[in-house]
């Protein structure tokens, strides 16, 4: 549905409705010119199972798994709008089923197949960010007073990547603030309210 030039997924009165699935910096633009006047609610899924269905083969589950932290990829090219209090954040955990096909020109890492379709098997959980706090939580329990992006990665068992992506995003919406800087890195402490 058009609004002010751009294409809005759902409208229910004063609220949109933006289901992304790809990048969020696609729609920093649209967030831009809509989100003073208007309430949005964007939907993001990430896919924490994939099963594999290729022709005469039966599904199986792919190794790859995804995660809440993941939303972290997305919100690096749009950091600061979810401090913006018309902007709610919903991560919606999924199950899919990647339908393949045989693909003499797939790249190497896909086997030679190619994804011709995703489709929903299940939804498994739904995380709701409406504030800078709801994303700060996401980091670990014991953190220490000071602490670097190795400390959020082994307490988050995910990636030193993923808490670097974490910490850029969160000290851009003021959850935690650079403390100082050695051979080990960035320190970081919790922002004091």
């Amino acid at each position: 549905m058009p609004l002010k030039g751009f294409v809005v997924d759902i409208r229910r009165s004063d609220l949109l409705i933006e289901i992304q699935t790809s990048s969020f910096g696609a729609m920093g633009r649209k967030l831009d010119h809509l989100l003073d006047e208007h309430r949005i609610l964007l939907v993001h899924p990430i896919a924490v199972e994939t099963y594999l269905q290729r022709p005469g083969r039966k599904a199986r589950k792919s190794p790859r798994r995804g995660s809440i932290f993941d939303v972290f990829d997305e919100l690096v090219s749009i950091p600061t709008l979810l401090d913006h209090p018309n902007l709610t954040l919903e991560v919606v955990l999924v199950s899919i089923t990647a339908v393949q096909q045989a693909n003499p020109r797939a790249r190497r890492g896909r086997g030679g197949y190619r994804t011709l379709d995703r489709e929903l098997r299940e939804v498994l959980g739904v995380r709701r960010f409406e504030s800078v706090d709801d994303l700060a939580e996401l980091l670990p329990d014991g953190l220490p007073r000071e602490f670097t992006t190795a400390d959020i990665a082994t307490g988050s068992s995910v990636s030193r990547n993923m808490a670097q992506r974490m910490a850029f995003c969160l000290r851009r919406l003021e959850a935690i603030s650079e403390v100082h800087r050695t051979k080990a890195g960035i320190h970081y402490a919790l922002a004091t309210s």
